[in-house]
């Protein structure tokens, strides 16, 4: 006769047994749905990022914030801080948020809410701005720029739920299929949509309030593509943690994933063309004279998509047949020459810069496309569950470089900018070269 304890003992690991067997079972069943459902799911993602790229385009970094921001102060250490606070708010967030999105049975909705909260700064500066007779007030500085830190907070947030999604319903080697698809998509709908508004809008003395207006509105628009998503419930035990361990889980990735140092370490390097963004048209209409008017500017911004666009599609073919790692490899080497096109153009050695400065926001259009091959090489350095703290970190090592914004701002006051510019293609330049110690995550390539 068997003793009661053992009994008790052989009884517990049955259960034990058929409960790792059930969640295994679980997993596979959900393995499953996601793949016969992946194509929607692709379309869904691609329909996202498109709405978001209309959206965007009409408040593009390198053209409209610097623009509206000199419209109502017009100091140069003001357009320095937006980069600044574009990546503390797009850093610091998702820190604290990923283990929350790491329990989210469903990961789609953190995404429709933080896309629907990327609406909100938006219209409500435009509601400010058909309020206010005259923008160039003490109080809309620092409004502008209170609502522009919450609106890059809302695109942390919403870029990591972004990743965590993609990273949950879309196989490794699709994923430059989906950026490069809804790349080129969403170039031709957002370069129509600012060839036939946006140039309209900038050359009324009330343009910003219909500008900011359609921003949040494709926002808004953005956020309802999730409810085409597919996403089976993650069935998972909830973890609690802390606000102090959200940190800790941050150093502690650094600390143990050697290719995930390799990664991060490329990214600081590469971010660093960001500090740069702000000064680019500072040069033109300095050493160029060029004008900024509606027309300029929209040429501006449709040239930088165009390049998002191609460089989308091409190098997201790239990525699924050779790797992350190699596309990275291209962006960087090929986003170094930004800064050293941008002098050439400006300086004697070519006699109608003017005519062709146009080409420096073409390669500027690598920059965001490089952010999202970014994220991809690092969904793939870890499990599914790990995504939102893996994403959240390197989203806070990206930041890191941006501390030194308002320094990079005076020394192109104190020294000119040939010495920062300079300086900058060698950092970017480097980052190139850290791509031949990065790892290839894919087996077989």
């Amino acid at each position: 006769m068997s003793h009661p304890s053992t009994q008790e003992s052989e009884g517990s690991d049955t259960d034990s047994v058929e409960q790792h067997a059930g969640k295994d079972a679980g997993q596979s069943q959900q393995a499953t749905e996601i793949q016969q459902n992946e194509n929607r799911n692709l379309l869904a993602l691609g329909a996202h990022y498109i709405l978001l790229r209309v959206a965007w385009v009409f408040k593009t970094e390198t053209v409209i914030m610097p623009v509206f921001l000199d419209t109502i102060a017009g100091a140069g250490w003001l357009r320095g801080c937006l980069p600044v606070l574009n990546r503390i708010g797009q850093s610091i967030p998702p820190l604290f948020m990923a283990n929350q999105l790491r329990n989210a049975p469903l990961k789609k909705l953190p995404l429709r809410w933080m896309t629907l909260a990327m609406a909100v700064p938006f219209l409500f500066l435009s509601l400010v701005c058909f309020l206010t007779e005259d923008l160039r007030t003490s109080w809309m500085p620092p409004l502008f720029l209170a609502c522009y830190t919450l609106f890059f907070a809302a695109t942390g947030l919403g870029q990591l739920s972004f990743g965590t999604v993609q990273g949950k319903l879309i196989r490794a080697n699709r994923r430059g299929r989906l950026m490069g698809i809804a790349g080129i998509v969403g170039s031709i709908v957002s370069i129509t949509g600012a060839w036939f508004l946006l140039q309209r809008w900038l050359d009324r003395p009330d343009g910003f309030t219909y500008i900011f207006a359609f921003t949040g509105i494709g926002f808004i628009v953005a956020s309802l593509s999730t409810f085409f998503m597919h996403e089976p419930a993650d069935d998972i035990e909830p973890l609690h943690q802390p606000a102090l361990d959200h940190i800790r889980n941050a150093i502690e990735v650094v600390k143990t994933d050697a290719n995930f140092r390799r990664a991060a370490a490329f990214g600081m390097c590469f971010s660093t063309i960001i500090l740069v963004f702000p000064h680019f048209q500072a040069l033109g209409r300095q050493r160029l004279q060029l004008q900024t008017d509606g027309f300029s500017l929209m040429i501006w911004v449709i040239t930088q998509n165009i390049t998002v666009g191609i460089a989308s599609f091409f190098l997201g073919m790239l990525a699924d047949r050779k790797g992350n790692r190699l596309a990275l490899r291209c962006q960087s080497f090929a986003t170094a020459l930004t800064p050293l096109l941008a002098l050439f153009l400006a300086s004697p050695l070519i006699e109608d810069g003017r005519r062709w400065y146009w080409l420096t926001f073409c390669l500027l259009g690598l920059t965001p496309v490089t952010m999202k091959t970014i994220v991809n090489y690092t969904l793939e350095l870890t499990e599914p569950v790990n995504h939102p703290c893996y994403v959240s970190t390197m989203s806070l090592c990206l930041a890191t470089p941006f501390l030194l914004s308002p320094l990079v701002g005076l020394l192109v006051d104190r020294l000119g900018f040939e010495s920062v510019f300079i300086t900058g293609s060698i950092v970017v330049a480097i980052s190139g070269v850290l791509t031949f110690r990065m790892s290839e995550p894919r087996d077989g390539i």
